[in-house]
């Protein structure tokens, strides 16, 4: 004889397995967390500031744009 399932429960769970399988693409998509994301922007600062401090400013040339 045949299995008897809920069919509210089975419908449930393909939506959740589905959810799972978009959110596991997404990860892939977008990559990185908000921590490594933060990380990266400081330190990309932190580098324009040290190239900024060794810049050697002259009255005579115009502030490059």
């Amino acid at each position: 004889m045949a299995e008897i399932i809920n069919l509210n429960r089975a419908r449930k769970e393909r939506a959740a397995a589905e959810k799972k399988a978009r959110a596991a693409t997404n990860r892939q998509k977008h990559g990185r967390s908000k921590a490594q994301t933060s990380l990266s922007d400081a330190q990309a600062e932190q580098m324009k500031d040290k190239l900024d401090a060794h810049r050697i400013e002259r009255d005579d040339d115009p502030e490059p744009a």
